[in-house]
């Protein structure tokens, strides 16, 4: 049973109730609370961000919960005016899979960093969008635990050097993207938190999409991973090391000629079958594959997502995989209202029953 089952309309993908109020604006997702992040944090530019695209979707503030888990990015659900609960280290995943399939009027969205969903949190996490739910996950990834005070985390680079790997690190360090696409996650995506435009494309792609959804944002921690992501920032470079993905485009970045082409390609490896990097001068533009996201088989999204590595010589930014499939809430909504039609009385014997057990 979904919202519209129940009287509810839709909006973008999204069985929510929409705001018959005048215009919304960014202020009015501004909680009364004081932003308390480290000067120069990520957060701030992600949260900015979240308050002014979130009026574009036309829902009521209301009809918006942020679950967070443990962590710095954590304190997101107390700057934003809407419902929202800062709950259980690296379980906020399972407490949002309950409010979807309880809430179908509800936009669902996790707020998590690499450490807390990587880590205590990386079953959860992995078993949310395996099973399609209707929630959003923004992961920050900051390559480091920020709350606890500078330890490596699940991302942070092999021979990272923390309080807690005086000598470096010895982790292979996770790669977000390849993770949720490895669940099979039907929405993911990666953007940085200081290019608005782009997160802001990602994030309303991943609000108007029904089922489980990843955005992985890389954010910079100024008091213990300062600079982390600063040659992705500065234009030269990002120019040589960003490559966007765009829908039904093929996969080119790099300064651009005068006639109008860039420089480099991402092109399939005759020799190992993945993804590599080549001048287009050297293959030709026609070598070059074209992005489609909606692609049944993750295997090239998957292939683009291992192109982005610790040194971030190559990251890959922008929607790897949008597909429809069924979401979890969905079908066990469904589910329990077949159980009823069929066998109405059972159902509620089972819920309402006199058996009991008391612990001592």
């Amino acid at each position: 049973m979904t919202a519209t089952d129940l009287g509810l309309p839709q909006l973008g993908g999204l069985d929510l109730v929409p705001s018959t109020e005048e215009p919304q604006k960014a202020k009015d997702y501004k909680s009364d609370q004081e932003v308390r992040w480290c000067p120069g944090c990520g957060d701030y530019i992600v949260l900015n961000t979240m308050q002014s695209f979130l009026p574009t979707l036309g829902l009521k503030p209301e009809n918006i919960v942020f679950i967070s888990g443990i962590g710095c990015s954590s304190r997101f659900p107390y700057y934003m005016n809407t419902y929202g609960m800062h709950s259980i280290h690296g379980r906020a995943p399972a407490i949002a899979t309950g409010l979807a399939v309880g809430r179908p009027d509800l936009s669902v969205w996790v707020v998590t960093g690499d450490g807390d969903a990587l880590s205590i949190g990386g079953n959860h996490l992995v078993h949310a969008l395996r099973r399609n739910v209707n929630i959003k996950i923004l992961l920050f990834n900051n390559r480091i635990y920020g709350l606890t005070k500078g330890q490596y985390s699940p991302t942070s680079e092999t021979g990272k050097v923390t309080k807690s790997t005086p000598m470096g690190s010895l982790d292979t360090p996770f790669n977000p993207v390849s993770l949720a696409l490895g669940a099979e996650a039907s929405f993911v995506g990666r953007a940085l938190d200081s290019d608005k435009k782009g997160l802001t494309e990602v994030l309303t792609a991943a609000a108007n999409h029904r089922g489980s959804a990843l955005v992985e944002i890389y954010q910079n921690c100024p008091i213990f991973n300062d600079g982390a992501f600063d040659m992705l920032k500065d234009r030269d470079e990002a120019e040589r090391r960003i490559i966007p993905l765009r829908e039904g485009e093929p996969v080119t970045f790099g300064p651009e000629s005068s006639d109008g082409e860039r420089e480099y390609g991402v092109v399939r490896d005759p020799e190992t079958g993945g993804l590599t990097v080549r001048k287009l001068a050297e293959v030709g533009v026609e070598q070059v594959v074209t992005h489609n996201p909606a692609a049944a088989d993750p295997a090239q999204a998957f292939a683009l997502s291992r192109l982005t590595g610790s040194d971030l010589a190559h990251t890959v930014t922008g929607i790897f995989r949008k597909v429809q499939a069924p979401s979890y809430d969905d079908l066990a909504r469904e589910q329990v209202q077949t159980a009823m039609t069929k066998r109405p009385g059972d159902l509620q014997q089972l819920l309402r029953g006199n058996d009991t057990w008391t612990v001592s």
